[in-house]
């Protein structure tokens, strides 16, 4: 097969978050094992009312050693159409779309629909949800119509799988998500506490990501707080909060809370968009990072955590047991404030260094180059 790929999804102009970034340090995988990739994007990616937060679109230049092209308008028929048949024009033997929202559905549905007409691509779809966290009204519809224009697929979790067998028969595998190694090396505590102002000995943990409903920082906040309280009753040093991550849903519920609760002064926040460039700061300050979601299929924060010898703590909901279960990376708690709080707790009385080398040897697991070889033999 002619090492030329064509992969469809988010990238540059848009924010560094965790699907662009994936995109961008999958292409240069791609690249590194001798293919010619180009990338199509979108010029409008989501209509203003359907996007939470501040900004869509990055501050940064465009990366000098990737193609992209910026063409994909995700709410006009007339551009699916015409895209379809410029991509279908360039006969690239393997097409590589990221499906990750129904709403996507219609449109990168029909450009791939007109893309096999021309009888070489094989088309792979890595679907990070089949089933959305937020519901809306024709979400299955959506779905239905974007799977039907794949050849097969790749899941990065159990959970994704198992809903993806609800709705197609199709080829399908799955590959665990590499780790992110693309937001810098890991910093001493120290240096990243200074960078960002922190005390240098407090116990301090972090919540990082976009912050939704379903992401569950309302339960951490809680948790905080009866640490607080035991932690006071047993006069031991608190535990404090890092929450670094814009905020996706109403910011004023949150901070209300935290007032009610008596949390100032246990609680650093952060929310603003993060940088690319900030995120080692982050990762390396604190002790432990955090994810207290209420409902998951997969998390982007599990590898960036990895690359950043970071033990986890998480809920028992979606796949964000299976690599802490697995590797022995951390705990896993019910997704309310007592089990959560619990968590916390030994994690401390265990301490860093308990997790450190089973975080190392898991760290080896999950590299790109595995997921590029499962790509490729869903080609053959």
């Amino acid at each position: 097969m002619k090492k030329e790929l064509i992969l469809i999804g988010t990238t540059w102009p848009f924010r560094s978050g965790g699907i662009a970034s994936f995109n961008e340090r999958l292409a240069r995988e791609f690249q590194t094992q001798g293919y010619t990739v180009t990338i199509y994007t979108f010029s409008l990616q989501y209509p203003s009312f359907l996007f939470p937060g501040k900004s869509q679109y990055s501050s940064d230049p465009a990366p000098s050693d990737l193609t992209i092209h910026v063409k994909i308008n995700s709410i006009n028929p007339f551009n699916w159409i015409w895209m379809g048949f410029v991509i279908a024009r360039k006969k690239a033997p393997l097409i590589l779309v990221r499906f990750w929202l129904p709403f996507m559905g219609p449109c990168l549905g029909t450009i791939l629909r007109i893309i096999r007409w021309n009888g070489v691509s094989k088309v792979i779809c890595i679907a990070d949800n089949v089933i959305p966290h937020e519901k809306r009204f024709g979400d299955k519809w959506f779905t239905k119509y974007f799977i039907g224009a794949v050849d097969a697929l790749i899941t990065m979790s159990k959970k994704v799988h198992q809903d993806l067998l609800s709705f197609t028969n199709k080829q399908a595998i799955i590959c665990p998500h590499p780790l992110y190694d693309n937001f810098g090396s890991i910093l001493s505590k120290e240096v990243a506490r200074k960078q960002l102002g922190l005390p240098a000995q407090e116990r301090i943990v972090l919540f990082f990501g976009f912050i939704r409903k379903y992401k569950g920082l309302d339960l951490l906040i809680k948790a905080i707080q009866l640490l607080k309280l035991k932690n006071e009753a047993n006069d031991k040093p608190p535990v404090k909060l890092i929450i670094a991550g814009e905020f996706y849903d109403e910011a004023e519920t949150y901070q209300n809370l935290i007032t009610e609760l008596g949390l100032s002064d246990y609680i650093y926040s952060f929310t603003n968009f993060i940088p690319s460039e900030q995120v080692q700061y982050y990762l390396s300050a604190c002790d432990f990072v955090i994810q207290p979601y209420r409902n998951a299929t997969q998390s982007g924060v599990t590898p960036l955590a990895y690359h950043f010898e970071k033990p986890m703590l998480v809920t028992n909901v979606g796949a964000l047991p299976d690599m802490i279960r697995a590797d022995k990376s951390g705990l896993v708690a019910e997704p309310n404030p007592e089990s959560i709080a619990a968590g916390i707790e030994e994690l401390y009385l265990q301490g860093e260094d308990f997790y450190l080398s089973e975080l190392r040897k898991g760290k080896k697991k999950y590299q790109w180059d595995q997921l590029v070889h499962a790509i490729v033999d869903l080609t053959k």
